[in-house]
């Protein structure tokens, strides 16, 4: 089967089902999970149809429903390991200033920090916090807020007052959804404000994201591109999807 007839049935599947994902369409179709991404993301180029996390949905859908942290830690583990591993190089200098967003590979980044590097880091994230909590090289800052049962992390208007006060030298952010067109996205608007705030409150962000969050967009966006200073992903990321990114002036590192 040629590539375009591939996608063409892919399309159709997608669009009868109304979702599937990557290992169900490269098990259909009997290809690699890499092409199956590189076939839906020129699918999605085409508006056919819209990259979700792990899969598809026909065109026009938008992912609202969240996945919870249990789930998203054991999805692409591997990954999210060199993802978290990489961004270590990205710290600035000791004694300076980062904030941590929530997410399971900044949990990870987190737990990679060395432990010659003192840093004071602010975090909104109860599993990051955890892992950082005693470590004699961390000045531990946990802002307040309403904890989230789906993520474990502080969202509101506490959340965002405390972090509207500060000022940091790098925030280490996590996405739902990235896209060139529209930016990063998550599916919740509490958690959006936070990772704005974030955002807004350092002088260079790096966003830590798998490549399966390359292409999606999710209900409510958090920032454009020109608010991103560099992305760390994996290698699943697809040709055309980085060279759009450097072009948008974003530093892309493939861990």
């Amino acid at each position: 089967m040629y590539a375009e007839e591939r996608q063409q049935a892919m399309a159709q599947l997608i669009s009868r089902r109304g979702r599937l994902s990557v290992v169900q369409l490269a098990e259909e179709f009997e290809v690699t999970t890499e092409t199956v991404r590189r076939d839906l993301s020129t699918l999605d180029r085409m508006g056919v149809v819209r990259r979700v996390h792990g899969g598809a949905v026909p065109a026009g859908s938008l992912k609202v429903i969240e996945s919870g942290i249990v789930e998203r830690d054991q999805s692409n583990t591997q990954a999210k390991e060199a993802i978290a591993n990489a961004a270590v190089a990205l710290l600035p200098p000791p004694d300076s200033v980062v904030v941590i967003d929530a997410g399971s590979t900044t949990a990870r980044f987190a737990a990679a920090l060395p432990r010659d590097h003192r840093l004071t880091v602010i975090t909104h994230a109860v599993p990051v916090a955890t892992r950082l909590a005693g470590l004699p090289q961390i000045q531990l800052h946990l802002l307040p807020g309403r904890v989230r049962p789906t993520t474990h992390a502080a969202v509101g208007a506490e959340t965002v007052a405390a972090l509207a006060d500060l000022r940091a030298d790098v925030a280490f952010v996590a996405t739902n959804g990235l896209t060139v067109g529209h930016g990063l996205t998550t599916p919740d608007s509490d958690e959006a404000a936070s990772k704005r705030a974030i955002i807004a409150c350092a002088r260079r962000t790096v966003v830590l994201a798998d490549s399966t969050k390359l292409g999606v967009e999710n209900a409510v966006r958090f920032a454009t591109l020109d608010s991103v200073d560099v992305l760390v992903t994996d290698r699943g990321i697809d040709p055309q999807d980085r060279r759009a990114l450097e072009q948008a002036g974003i530093e892309v590192v493939v861990a």
